[in-house]
């Protein structure tokens, strides 16, 4: 069975057993490893063997959990790290350096904006920010010589824009630099961005991956289909000799299925530390096992808010592309074949202040820093995930003063509409 169903991966993938071995994925709460010998751990050293000395830069459970999510978005290979954010920083900073230049959706998490604009800035990168419903035109000009990567979320967070991934990878492609897609919303199991032309794909394993709040972590995810030796001379990290690790030349030794990883790996999370810890990992796969049979109840209750919100007469907008009324409702019909995920955003008339009254006044979705959980929540972004940006910020990447966004959880649809329509009047 080489196609197996997305569910069976969920399921199974990343770690099979041998006989007499545990059944579940063991946690290998071990920071060091023994070896016999120094030239065996030399070896590893000189990557020229696989294998484990320090958990900094690999552990067992989370190569086991890494590849399981390789499975899922389809790709050669994957590494876990802390966070969703370390993940994207990661992703970009592999093949970024100072005098670097990205093109960037302009709709995207508030904390990945700043991190791109202000943090990576700070390290000599430049940013240009463009409209996710820009014209081919303004997507090309956006583009310069030192362009090394191009960015965007599948769904954003939390103005929940749809990312037209194969339009963007085709500008990409047609510059020489890959395309890097955030699919923590849909997850794999609702949309696999390296089917559309997507190079790299993140995510924030903390939200619907995980799904019950319960352990932060981040992964990435090559699709071993960049060709980085085509334009070596726009990747020198991953074209020329790392003098930091032996002289090794990474797209060289390890290929198009290898290299991305093992760089970041070898070099970035040697140096930066942002490792996932082996309990996260564990915590991480048992959400994984579930994802495919949570996923579309997340999506049934999110279309049934969505279309109640959207005939109450206290409620100025909805933002979700499973509504036919959505300007995203086709886009999202092509890449997920139904709403993608389970936020929903609305706007209140009344603006912010009638956002943080009805929030109030929720019995079944709490007021949390959080989204994408099997518990429904809800938080108003102005002020607090994106009170970073200012008004003309936040009007650029979609996210008016008095949106509420709301992630619907596992419950009855029929209680969260019960809630709603009580905090409503």
């Amino acid at each position: 069975m080489k196609n197996k169903s997305i569910g069976t991966k969920c399921v199974q993938a990343g770690y099979t057993p041998s006989n007499g071995e545990p059944r579940q994925i063991p946690i290998i709460q071990s920071t060091t490893f023994k070896y016999d010998t120094s030239e065996d751990m030399g070896k590893l050293f000189d990557l020229e063997a696989s294998g484990y000395f320090y958990t900094r830069l690999q552990n067992p459970t989370n190569d086991h959990v890494a590849a399981k999510i390789a499975a899922l978005e389809g790709g050669t290979a994957a590494m876990l790290t802390s966070s969703g954010q370390a993940a994207n920083f990661f992703a970009l900073f592999n093949i970024c350096e100072s005098g670097s230049h990205i093109v960037s959706s302009a709709s995207i998490y508030g904390g990945t904006f700043n991190l791109i604009s202000v943090t990576m800035a700070k390290m000599g990168i430049d940013v240009t920010f463009v409209s996710p419903d820009c014209t081919d035109e303004e997507l090309e000009a956006a583009f310069k010589e030192n362009t090394r990567a191009v960015f965007g979320e599948s769904i954003a967070n939390p103005a929940l824009t749809v990312f037209d991934i194969e339009r963007w990878a085709k500008a990409a492609h047609a510059h020489g630099v890959p395309l890097v897609v955030d699919n923590t919303f849909p997850t794999p199991v609702n949309c696999r961005p390296i089917e559309w032309g997507a190079d790299i794909v993140t995510h924030s394993t903390t939200k619907y991956m995980d799904g019950h709040g319960a352990a932060v972590g981040g992964a990435i995810v090559d699709s071993g289909n960049f060709d980085w030796m085509a334009h070596a001379d726009k990747f020198p990290g991953l074209t020329t000799p790392d003098d930091s690790y032996h002289g090794i030349t990474y797209a060289e030794k390890f290929g198009k299925d290898g290299a991305f990883i093992t760089k970041c790996t070898a070099q970035l999370m040697r140096d930066l530390g942002c490792i996932q810890s082996p309990q996260h990992a564990f915590i991480l796969n048992l959400g994984l096992e579930s994802l495919h049979v949570r996923m579309p109840r997340h999506i049934e209750n999110a279309q049934a808010v969505a279309e109640f919100l959207e005939n109450h007469p206290a409620v100025t907008s909805v933002s979700y592309p499973g509504l036919k009324s959505n300007k995203y409702h086709e886009r999202a019909m092509k890449y997920f074949g139904n709403g993608g995920c389970g936020v929903v955003s609305f706007e209140l008339k009344g603006g912010r202040s009638a956002a943080e009254a009805f929030m109030k006044k929720l019995r079944i979705a709490a007021i949390e820093t959080h989204v994408a959980d099997a518990r429904s929540c809800c938080l108003n972004p102005a002020t607090s995930t994106h009170r970073q940006l200012s008004d003309e910020q936040l009007i650029e990447a979609g996210i008016p003063a008095g949106l509420v966004r709301m992630s619907c959880g596992l419950e009855d649809k029929e209680d969260l509409i019960a809630d709603l329509e009580q905090a409503l009047n």
